[in-house]
């Protein structure tokens, strides 16, 4: 369970990321000489990053494989690997995944500067295709379709906050040729919107798998982690309100706002492992 946990934790930051520092990345940086400056240095991280998420995409099968057969030895074990993948509901829409994070790595490894729309469309089909992994598998029908959707439409409010922040701490880290100021306004506008889209599904994606608002025994263990989560949360949206202010009044450091951002960034990072958690939980208790 913990080797899934870490896993999930690894695979979903770095998924998030880089779809979030490509929605981002046009819409921060409109002069197209500073998207071809932040690309230089931006790109190869993106690259790593995707190497990650195929790495660990792998990963999560094989654990899943073995978790799904009580036995450790199945994650090394090609033909159960292969039944999981092929037989089961998980299997197909990982299929799907993998294939995904294999075509957003090759892409981000061609040294020709592809265009920035060919992989975002890669990486969203990279994240669509963990919407279906989960909770949101729980239910049958139309049911099931409409949580899965909820919960991509959390997953892309997720990711563009969370990346869209990594995209500043990057121009706040070299900021020579960059309105430092502009970007973080501009980004201020988008980021309640994110905001509020967060909140909304998750409350729906909490009411429809445990039945009520929150989730009761409070001392139960998805509970506690759901709180601890939604702490996180709390926290992100006050200092994003205060970075917001911060701007307003103009009076405030950029190195100030440096720090700020970096805290709400390390913010949803520890919220991300709540959700890692989470995932493995039963939103019930179990009798």
């Amino acid at each position: 369970m913990s080797a899934l946990v870490v896993v999930r934790f690894l695979h979903f930051c770095v998924v998030l990321l880089v779809f979030g520092s490509l929605v981002f990345r046009p819409l921060l940086l409109g002069d197209a000489r500073q998207q071809a400056r932040m690309r230089l240095w931006l790109d190869p991280f993106l690259c790593l990053l995707a190497g990650i998420g195929l790495i660990t995409a792998i990963a999560w099968l094989m654990v899943t494989a073995a978790d799904m057969t009580g036995n450790w030895q199945a994650a090394l074990n090609g033909d159960t690997v292969m039944k999981v993948l092929t037989q089961t509901f998980f299997g197909k829409a990982w299929f799907v995944h993998l294939f995904a994070s294999l075509i957003l790595l090759l892409c981000l490894r061609i040294p020709a500067r592809l265009p920035n729309r060919l992989l975002l469309g890669v990486s969203t089909v990279q994240l669509a295709t963990l919407a279906p992994v989960g909770h949101a598998a729980m239910l049958n029908g139309l049911p099931g379709l409409l949580l899965m959707l909820n919960q991509l439409i959390h997953l892309l409010c997720v990711a563009g906050w969370m990346g869209a922040l990594l995209l500043l701490m990057f121009i706040q880290a070299r900021p020579n040729g960059h309105d430092v100021r502009g970007t973080l306004t501009r980004f201020s506008r988008y980021g309640l919107v994110l905001v509020v889209g967060i909140i909304v599904t998750g409350l729906i994606n909490v009411r429809v798998l445990t039945g009520s608002l929150w989730p009761t025994p409070m001392t139960s263990g998805f509970a506690l982690v759901l709180a601890v989560k939604a702490s996180l949360v709390a926290c992100m949206l006050a200092l994003a309100l205060f970075n917001r202010a911060a701007l307003a009044n103009q009076r405030i450091a950029l190195d100030k706002l440096r720090q700020t951002v970096l805290l709400e960034w390390l913010c949803g990072m520890a919220a991300i492992a709540a959700v890692s958690l989470l995932g493995t939980l039963s939103p019930v208790p179990l009798v």
